[in-house]
């Protein structure tokens, strides 16, 4: 479990941004991919939140082999069971049962459970996890709130997601205990339909950027 978890903050750190992506039609999976790619994001989190989500996925891994492609929202044992099948380089989810951890524990995905309390997290810890999704990150406290879990917990590593977007970006990862956020404003709904994929590589060139060290 060490091992798999330190795989994954190793993959997370790399990254610092991980767009959370909800793909529509699957003929945009391609082309948002290379545009991510294009503008220096390749951690990529593909969520189970439409139809289409796992061919969309598929479609990346085929056809972008410079994205590092993961499957987020993963609910269930079901979805943990799909996207380990389908390749995926991690898994992440919102939340998380004891069904889920014990599952994620057993499965060879690395893998970070969403949590939002002191009490999520030491469920998360029992099974193995320290490295974590902190959801909703924002409604959840903020900044103040990793400050205050850092206490119990300094061994955690945090991947905040949830009202983080370019404003604030570079404040989260500046706190020590968080390797990466993510966040769907890399890839706008809007600039996804309107096949606007410069404008989406000139908002993570732009995001890139601004966490480049002063």
């Amino acid at each position: 479990m060490t091992a798999k978890q330190d795989r994954l903050a190793t993959l997370f750190k790399s990254a610092r941004v991980i767009p959370v992506i909800a793909i529509e039609q699957l003929e945009d999976a391609v082309p948002l991919a290379k545009a991510l790619v294009a503008g220096g994001v390749r951690v990529l989190e593909v969520t189970l939140r439409t139809p289409v989500a796992i061919e969309a996925a598929k479609a990346m891994m085929a056809h972008v082999p410079e994205a590092i492609v993961g499957i987020g929202t993963i609910l269930n044992a079901a979805d943990l069971a799909r996207a380990e099948a389908l390749g995926a380089k991690f898994g992440i989810s919102p939340g998380a049962t004891p069904d889920l951890l014990e599952a994620a524990a057993a499965s060879g995905l690395p893998f970070a459970p969403g949590i939002a309390t002191a009490s999520d997290l030491m469920q998360a810890l029992a099974h193995g996890f320290n490295l974590v999704k902190f959801f909703p990150a924002e409604q959840s406290g903020g900044i103040k709130a990793l400050r205050a879990l850092a206490g119990p917990f300094p061994d955690v590593r945090f991947c905040p997601t949830g009202g983080i977007g370019e404003a604030n970006a570079a404040a989260w990862l500046s706190e020590p205990n968080v390797v990466a956020v993510g966040g769907s404003w890399l890839c706008p709904a809007a600039d996804i339909r309107s096949a606007n994929w410069a404008g989406i590589s000139a908002i993570c060139h732009r995001t890139m950027n601004s966490l480049e060290p002063a």
